[in-house]
């Protein structure tokens, strides 16, 4: 396994764009990897995009958001309203916010895995990946009823206290989901454990890599 290092001293990313469908998307995908990032680089903006969250779900989202965000210099947090599970059929309009995106000009662009079988989520891949053509992106997944984590590449050990937070802020700001079968401490951390071993460490946040470019002066 090789470890490509990122120097908060010189970073290469200053600036970060994390994409989601739903409110706690990003939270569950790479909420202990922002954790650490914004602690780790205190220069570091990060623009937080939610496609999907209207009513209650849009108050979990921006909280959620606020929580995950603390420790960034800067946050700029854009919730918009496209109803749930139906961004395939707004598809024109979708593409529309994401070619708004293109002022943001990050560094790093999170968003979610190509092989997810959620109908949103391909969907915001996709158009991740036509909108951030010359872009590091990073894609995360979502544990689901689904059945469809992949093999992914890149791997971000997290310590104990990032994951610790990372898990109670998802308990204290997305009460909505709390009856759900799937959506509890012991799955979340289950899926960390898992990558963390793929990884030869203990708890890890995990992503896949399509495209990297590595210079090498």
């Amino acid at each position: 396994m090789i470890e490509l290092p990122l120097s908060a001293a010189a970073p290469s990313v200053r600036s970060v764009l994390a994409i989601g469908c739903h409110a706690d998307d990003i939270e569950i995908g790479c909420g202990g990897t922002l954790l650490s990032l914004t602690r780790s680089w205190p220069e570091l903006h990060v623009t937080w995009v939610v496609l999907a969250a209207t009513g209650n779900r849009e108050n979990e989202a921006r909280a959620g958001a606020a929580a995950f965000l603390a420790a960034a210099r800067e946050a700029d947090v854009r919730i918009l309203n496209f109803d749930e599970s139906f961004l395939p059929y707004r598809g024109g309009d979708v593409k529309v916010a994401f070619e708004a995106l293109k002022e943001v000009t990050p560094d790093l662009v999170f968003t979610h895995t190509r092989n997810d079988l959620h109908q949103d989520h391909r969907l915001a891949c996709e158009l991740t990946w036509n909108t951030f053509r010359d872009h590091l992106i990073l894609e995360y997944e979502i544990p689901k009823y689904d059945g469809d984590l992949g093999v992914p590449n890149v791997f971000v050990p997290l310590g104990e206290e990032i994951v610790a937070e990372k898990v109670r802020l998802l308990g204290e700001h997305f009460s909505s989901q709390a009856g759900k079968h799937w959506f509890d401490q012991e799955l979340f951390r289950g899926m960390l454990r898992i990558r963390g071993m793929e990884s030869a460490t203990h708890y890890a946040e995990a992503f896949t890599c399509r495209k990297l470019r590595l210079g090498l002066t």
